[in-house]
This record gives C-alpha cells, sequence and structure tokens, in this order.
C-alpha cells in the first residue's frame, strides 16, 4: 500500500517565534509591511492577513508585533523532518510551510494510517507547531488534501487510502487549492470550473493553449497519472542541534520544552541511522557581551544504549529539575558525544517476574538523574589479581575497567573476608571448626611489587567434614601460614 503524508504548518512564521506551548496572546507576524501569520486572539478581536500595521493598530491595539525572521522558519522546518525521520527515512520539503513523508514502509510497524498519523500530530505538536496532515497515495494529492478544512481533535487531517477516494476527495476541492490555478481563478469561475472535477473533464487541449503546462502538471501528479520524483533529505553523521529560548528563562524547568524538541530531533536523527546514543550533553548557554558567563553543560551517560523519545525526555527532566542555574539562559545546544549501533532487545522465552534487563538499566539511570551519578555506585574490576582490591564501588556513569585474563577468577567465592583470618595446623592439615581437606587448586598469585604491597600466596578450595567450601591460601614465605579469605554459600 503506497502512502504519502504532507506535514502543513499553516502557522509557522508565528510559532517559531511563539511555539504553540507558549503563553497565548494576541500576536502578528509581519512581513513587508503586511501582516503574515496571526494567533488565534488576534484573529478573534479582528486583525486579518495582508493588513497593514496602522490597520493591526486601529482594531486591536493590544496585538503584540512580531517581525518574520525567514532564517528562524528555515531552521525550524529542517528540526521537524529531523524529528519525522524516526518514521520514516523518506522525508523532504516541500513549497508552502510543508514537510513530505512517504510511509509506504512504516505501516505495518506503527500498526496503520490512523496510528502513525497519530502518532506524527503528537510529534509535532510536542515541538510546538500546529500542523495540518494529508495523506494520499500521491504527493501532490496529499499536498492538496492538507490545505483543505476538516479539524479532528487537534489537528486537520484528511486521508485518502485507495485512489478511488482520493480522485472522489480532490473533485470537490476548489481549483485554487492547485498552485499554478491561481492565476486564472477568475476565467475558470467564469466557465464554471468551480472544483477539480470540473477541471479535470475540461478537454486538455484547449485548457493548455488558455493556461499552462504547470497547471496540467500538478493536476495529472495529484491524479497519480504522471510520475513524481523527490530527493529525500540527507542526515548528517553526527548531531548538534541549537534552540534558542524565547525569553530569558530563569528557572530550569521552564526549558523542558526546549530541551524535548532537541530530544525529538536526536531521536529521528538515531532512528534514520539505526543507532544508539551513550552519553549525550546539553549546553546552557547564557548572556553574551559584557556580562557573558561560560555555558552550563550537563552530561548524561546511560547505562545501556537508547533511542526512545519518552526514556531521554524523562531522564533529561530528572536532570534539569536538579539544575541550579547561575544566569538566565538565552538558547540550549544537544550534542551526542557516543553512538553505538541500535541493537533491539532480546525476548526471553520465560520472562524474569522482576522485569528485562532494559527495565533495570532505566531504573538505574533515573535514579542516577535524579540523585546525582556520584551517590549511584557499581561494582568495577580493576586491573589487580588481589582478591582484596581487585574490585571497587565506583559512580554507575564511569567507564567500567575490564579484568585481564577472567580466566583465572573463575572459582572464587562471592564472599570475602574484611581481613584473612590466620589458621591453626592440625596433623598438618589447616584447621577451621575441622580439619580442612584441599579439593582445588592451586590459583598461584604474585602482585602488588609495583607499589611494594607484593603478595604471594597459593589459593585453595577446602572442605570440612560439614562439607562446607571455603578459600584459603598459603602465603609463600619462610613462615608459609594458612589463611582463611572467602566463604562459599
Amino acid at each position: 500500500m503506497k502512502l504519502l503524508l504532507s506535514v502543513y504548518l499553516p502557522l509557522l512564521p508565528l510559532e517559531t517565534l511563539r511555539p504553540s506551548w507558549s503563553e497565548p496572546g494576541a500576536y502578528a507576524v509581519m512581513h513587508q509591511e503586511q501582516v503574515t501569520a496571526i494567533s488565534p486572539d488576534a484573529a478573534r478581536s479582528g486583525v486579518r492577513l495582508g493588513m497593514r500595521i496602522g490597520g493591526v493598530s486601529a482594531i486591536a491595539p493590544a496585538t503584540v508585533i512580531l517581525e518574520r525572521s525567514l532564517e528562524k522558519e528555515a531552521l525550524a522546518l529542517d528540526a521537524i523532518a529531523m524529528a519525522l525521520l524516526q518514521y520514516t527515512p523518506e522525508v523532504t520539503l516541500q513549497a508552502d510551510f510543508s514537510i513530505l513523508m512517504d510511509v509506504s514502509a512504516s505501516l505495518r510497524l506503527f500498526k496503520g494510517p490512523h496510528a502513525i498519523c497519530s502518532a506524527i500530530a503528537r510529534s509535532i505538536a510536542a515541538l510546538g507547531f500546529t500542523a495540518r496532515l494529508g495523506a494520499a497515495p500521491t504527493a501532490q494529492g496529499a499536498w492538496l488534501l492538507a490545505r483543505s478544512f476538516r479539524r479532528k481533535g487537534t489537528v486537520f487531517r484528511r486521508r485518502a487510502l485507495t485512489m478511488k477516494s482520493l480522485e472522489r476527495m480532490l473533485d470537490r476541492l476548489p481549483c485554487g487549492l492547485l498552485p499554478a490555478a491561481a492565476a486564472y481563478d477568475e476565467w475558470l469561475a467564469g466557465i464554471g470550473a468551480k472544483n477539480l472535477g470540473a477541471l479535470q473533464r475540461l478537454p486538455r487541449t484547449g485548457l493548455l493553449r488558455r493556461t499552462s503546462k504547470d497547471l496540467l502538471a500538478d493536476l495529472d501528479r495529484a491524479y497519480g497519472q504522471a510520475p513524481e520524483m523527490f530527493e529525500w533529505i540527507k542526515v548528517p553523521l553526527t548531531f548538534s542541534e541549537r534552540v534558542e529560548t524565547f525569553d530569558r528563562i530563569e528557572h530550569a524547568d521552564a526549558l523542558l520544552h526546549g530541551a524535548t524538541r532537541l530530544i525529538l530531533q536526536l531521536v529521528g536523527w538515531l532512528t534514520s541511522l539505526q543507532q544508539a546514543v551513550r552519553v549525550f550533553t546539553i549546553v546552557l548557554e547564557h548572556e553574551r557581551g559584557r556580562a557573558a558567563m561560560p555555558p552550563t553543560e550537563l552530561e548524561i551517560a546511560l547505562a545501556e544504549p537508547a533511542w526512545h523519545e519518552a526514556h531521554l525526555v524523562r531522564l533529561l527532566k530528572e536532570r534539569l529539575g536538579k539544575v541550579e542555574l547561575i544566569a538566565p539562559v538565552i538558547a540550549l545546544r544537544l550534542d551526542a558525544k557516543k553512538i553505538e549501533p541500535m541493537l533491539p532487545p532480546n525476548e526471553s522465552l520465560f520472562p524474569e517476574p522482576g522485569g528485562s534487563p532494559q527495565d533495570f538499566h532505566r531504573l538505574l539511570e533515573l535514579l542516577t538523574a535524579r540523585l546525582g551519578a556520584e551517590n549511584v555506585l557499581t561494582p568495577a574490576a580493576m586491573q589487580d589479581y588481589r582478591p582484596e582490591v581487585c574490585n571497587e564501588w565506583v559512580p554507575l556513569t564511569e567507564k567500567y575497567r575490564k579484568l585481564d585474563g577472567d580466566e583465572v577468577l573463575e572459582g572464587r567465592p562471592f564472599w570475602l573476608l574484611p581481613k584473612p583470618i590466620p589458621l591453626l595446623m592440625r596433623g598438618e592439615r589447616p584447621f577451621y571448626g575441622s580439619p580442612l581437606k584441599i579439593i582445588q587448586g592451586p590459583e598461584r598469585l604474585e602482585a602488588g611489587w609495583w607499589n611494594d604491597q607484593t603478595a604471594a600466596r597459593d589459593y585453595f578450595i577446602a572442605q570440612g567434614t560439614d562439607a562446607s567450601c571455603y578459600w584459603v591460601y598459603l602465603e609463600r614465605t619462610k613462615e608459609a601460614r594458612w589463611y582463611l579469605h572467602g566463604l562459599y554459600a
């Protein structure tokens, strides 16, 4: 099943300056001395598109006038396209504030057209933008449906899943929706061609003579009668994205919306490359100029690589909740420091009742973000064979150091005594409650010579008369004494 989605962003000029989640109010965006976008509050006050600033001031003096930023709009479109890569690698920009997606290969993964449209709508809303979605077997058809008004929930959606249903829906749309038909709107109305169905039925030779090739080409692409070619966006090999705040933020909690936008972009980037992030940083940029302050950098290390939006946002929220800002924040930047190939979790035939290893790792990451890395410790192996120093407790985020010669450690007990206990000798056997019988060994150990703490020992597994097992060693010195160092459960 072929299905393309067109994501139309009608309020992009406004929402690049005031996102949908920002404080509501009457706003009007000016471009070339005319209103090019308005907020719902401004529309209710009587402000209309095309007005000049004097008319806006006369009708609604409380309306806040914003200057359009084409640069910010381009950055916002790129950010949205990057975030949508989590649904399909085939994403490209269209004309007039639109993004095209080919989700044909993703429908089964996201459980059908309705589910994937809902997921895309939620992602765009989280980014702070209002969207209208059109779905159709052709890109031009999806583009036209996205511009026809039909509200459902918090977004505008129109879907045609087959060519037959697309033709029915296109036939009812006004000719003015076709970009190439705008110049001939009066002539088409005069001959009674009020919708695309009527336009489609006109003789093509006469229509071509009185209009243009572009109009026929748009019409043919919409109805699937001409091929469509796309150049999908190329994903960079590194991720470093920045977003400016819309005010001087003085509390870290207020940064979550902007940080969520960066996380969504990161998720799209990771998914497109089939990668997962192990370590990423959030850089909080402060004021510049005379009162310049160095940026605040937060590093977030994960117990295992991840690429899921909800998990990354939750970790970031916990981390931001612990931050005390040294100065107001004017921008955020997210850098992916360490990534690894994306590996799907292995499903166990008989899952543990306590949850999967992934659940355990997520818990550890959440505790680290909430309590601080220095307060969540884990045992790590040291490059030393002496049992009393071969392990230590380190922060969870610290890179584990692997001990060479792991095969030597096989057979060592879990319980070590805080200090080895000297053993008595009876009948030329070490004695601990009863004479001990050597059943395995020796494991010869020589270490510590580099810091004048030389240890020369032969370790054995010994068994008492009650079948209890002990880890003992013979110190290879002149005295040759026996010591108890560990217990087996």
